[in-house]
């Protein structure tokens, strides 16, 4: 055997040893903080605020920070977070995101600690709850900065927890979400070398995990389809411009350009209207309408494409009607984008927190999160750990951002030892 292998090899079982050693640390830290993190998570819940408006809950997280020892800086992207552990020896600094935010949702679920806050959302006092988990990935995030504290004399690097608002998407005309955490610098000083999410998945049975390499989460555009015609009665269309018809029309030819335009060989694509607003009366033409959709890419040339081919296939259509057509299209969000390389390092991390046989490697979904602006910047990785009940059929429970949108407590045990592995290990062998 030559030197280099000896040495290759002796740093193998060196780092495979301190991974073993952290594993039986993080066992018992986590069944010791379990219960904390549970009640942190109940009162997250019952506490739900909308994005850019998490004034509570960013309190909250920092006097829990502050109650285990750190000095978190508040204030970061209107309502963030963030706070650092400096480990005992030296190493690389990793970044550890949860999002905080909650949806205008009116919770049905019948727990005790049931959402009942009311929030502000487009001028209009709505219901809120965390209908997509946000409140575990905050509980889960504080009991990991909790565990690392404990040990943090071992820890061989620096560690960046970043408690991130505005995930669903910040209120009309303000920035917000990860965004403006990065634009404000938050993956700077110290700098973060790669940064870890999790989100929990109401379809995906307790104890399991689910990660891919590359794209797991599609890029997402918002777009706004104005359409002015003439207003006329009903019973003489002929006297106007139809502008009902003609959003009929651009339905179907907007989906189009998925089912013909697309190599869907290569990766998927979706574009969907979920509104469409215009009209008063039965036997009225109205003179105008808007249409709301959204688009979901996992391929950057794709997206490019469809984006144009939207903006065209709308506007020749009203063109077709006589109809005046405007085409808005948001900047969006990125494609969650796992590095091939990261993911490979720290897949035994996951494997070995939740046991081989529960680690599923998935095809990518055309939800999508901000966490990919991160990802622009650092290598990420972003894995989901599930959250349906043990013994109930995952293909039957209520959706995300759905009113009975519900996750079992029970899921976040393995969403902190997740975090853990991968954060100690990738310390460990860098």
């Amino acid at each position: 055997m030559t030197k280099t292998k000896i040495i290759l090899s002796l740093l193998i079982v060196s780092n495979s040893l301190s991974a073993q050693n952290f594993d039986s640390q993080i066992d018992k830290l986590v069944d010791k903080t379990e219960k904390e993190v549970i009640e942190w998570r109940h009162w997250f819940h019952e506490n739900a605020e909308l994005s850019n408006r998490e004034f509570k809950t960013a309190d909250r997280i920092a006097s829990i920070l502050r109650d285990i020892g750190y000095e978190p800086q508040t204030g970061v992207a209107k309502t963030g977070v963030v706070a650092v552990l400096e480990g005992g020896k030296p190493g690389p600094v990793v970044g550890l995101r949860a999002d905080i935010d909650g949806l205008p949702v009116k919770e049905r679920a019948e727990i005790p600690w049931a959402s009942k806050q009311i929030g502000e959302y487009n001028g209009e006092m709505v219901p809120v709850m965390h209908a997509c988990g946000h409140d575990t990935h905050t509980s889960i995030l504080l009991g990991v900065a909790k565990m690392l504290w404990e040990i943090k004399d071992e820890v061989p690097g620096t560690v960046k927890f970043i408690f991130q608002p505005a995930e669903e998407g910040a209120p009309k005309g303000e920035e917000g979400g990860a965004k403006l955490m990065v634009k404000e610098g938050v993956l700077k000083n110290p700098d973060v070398e790669a940064i870890f999410g999790l989100h929990i998945n109401a379809q995906t049975p307790v104890g399991k995990i689910k990660v891919r390499p590359e794209g797991i989460m599609a890029a997402v555009n918002s777009m706004r389809i104005d359409i002015k015609g003439q207003q006329a009665h009903g019973s003489a269309p002929w006297d106007g411009v139809d502008p009902v018809v003609t959003a009929a029309q651009m339905v179907n030819n907007l989906q189009s350009i998925v089912s013909r335009n697309m190599q869907l060989t290569k990766a998927p694509a979706v574009i969907t209207i979920g509104a469409i607003h215009g009209g008063v009366r039965y036997n009225i033409i109205p003179e105008s309408l808007y249409m709301l959709g959204t688009i979901r890419t996992l391929d950057a040339d794709m997206r490019t494409q469809i984006l144009q081919r939207i903006r065209e296939v709308a506007t020749k259509t009203g063109e077709s009607n006589n109809a005046e057509v405007e085409v808005w299209i948001d900047e969006g969000y990125p494609v969650t984008y796992n590095e091939p390389t990261l993911y490979e390092q720290m897949l035994p991390s996951l494997k070995r927190a939740a046991g081989e046989e529960n680690v599923q490697i998935i095809r990518p979904i055309t939800g999508a999160e901000d966490f990919s602006f991160f990802q622009e910047e650092v290598p990420g990785l972003y894995f989901f750990v599930g959250g349906c009940p043990p013994g109930v059929d995952p293909t039957t429970v209520a959706g995300h951002h759905t009113p009975d949108f519900f996750v079992d407590d029970a899921g976040m045990k393995l969403g902190m030892q997740a975090m853990m592995r991968v954060t100690l290990d990738y310390l460990s062998k860098k």
